[in-house]
C-alpha cells in the first residue's frame, strides 16, 4: 500500500469524479464523449457508488457545484507541485477545513475535515484535498497522471509499487495500446 487506506480511497473517488467528464480526444484534439454527471440521478448514483456520507440537496445546483469541483480537482491533478499545493490550500481554506477522526457505518477510523451538513461538493473537494496533502507531502505527485492513450484524457492514480501504471480504467485504453503495438510489430515483420 502506497498511502493509507482512506487516502487511497479518497484519491480513487477523486479520479472517478474527474473521469465523469468527457475524456475522449479526437484527432484534432477536441475532447468529446459522454458526461456522466449531468443530472441529479447521475449524481445520486455516483454518491452511492463512492459511498459519500452526509446531507444532500438532490438539486440541479448541487450537480453544478460538484461539476465545478470536478473541474478544480482535474486542474490540481495535472498541476505542478507548487500550483497543486496552492490549490489544495485554497480549497481547504475556503471550506474552513478542520480535520477530525471519525468512525461511521462500516468504515474504521478516518479523517473528515468538514461537517456532515456541509455541501456535497465541498465535502468531496475537501476529502480529495486531504488525500492530496499526503501525495504532495510524500513527493508522490508523479503518481497522478493522464492516461497514456493518445485518444484519452482521463486521469489515473498510479498506486503500483513500481509506478508503472499508464492507462486509465474508463475504457480499454491499455488493451487497445497493447494490441496496436502488437499489430505494428507483426506488420514490421512482414
Amino acid at each position: 500500500m502506497v498511502f493509507s487506506h482512506d487516502t487511497e480511497m479518497a484519491l480513487l473517488s477523486a479520479v472517478n469524479l474527474i473521469n465523469t467528464a468527457p475524456i475522449t480526444v479526437t484527432e484534432d484534439g477536441t475532447v468529446t464523449g459522454p458526461d456522466t454527471l449531468e443530472s441529479v440521478a447521475e449524481l445520486d448514483a455516483f454518491v452511492l457508488a463512492e459511498q459519500f456520507s452526509g446531507s444532500r440537496e438532490h438539486s440541479a445546483s448541487e450537480v453544478k457545484a460538484v461539476r465545478d469541483m470536478r473541474t478544480e480537482l482535474r486542474t490540481i491533478f495535472i498541476a505542478d507541485e507548487l500550483t497543486a499545493a496552492d490549490m489544495v490550500n485554497g480549497l481547504l481554506a475556503r471550506a474552513q477545513a478542520l480535520p477530525q477522526l471519525v468512525k461511521h457505518d462500516q468504515w474504521d477510523w478516518h479523517l473528515h475535515a468538514t461537517a456532515p451538513a456541509a455541501p456535497l461538493a465541498e465535502r468531496m473537494g475537501v476529502e480529495a484535498a486531504m488525500a492530496l496533502v499526503d501525495v504532495i507531502r510524500s513527493k508522490e505527485l508523479a503518481r497522478l497522471k493522464v492516461c497514456a492513450a493518445p485518444d484519452c484524457c482521463a486521469v489515473v492514480i498510479d498506486l503500483s509499487k513500481n509506478r508503472s501504471r499508464r492507462y486509465c480504467d474508463t475504457g480499454n485504453c491499455g488493451n487497445r495500446a497493447h494490441v496496436a503495438a502488437y499489430r505494428r510489430r507483426k506488420s514490421a515483420e512482414m
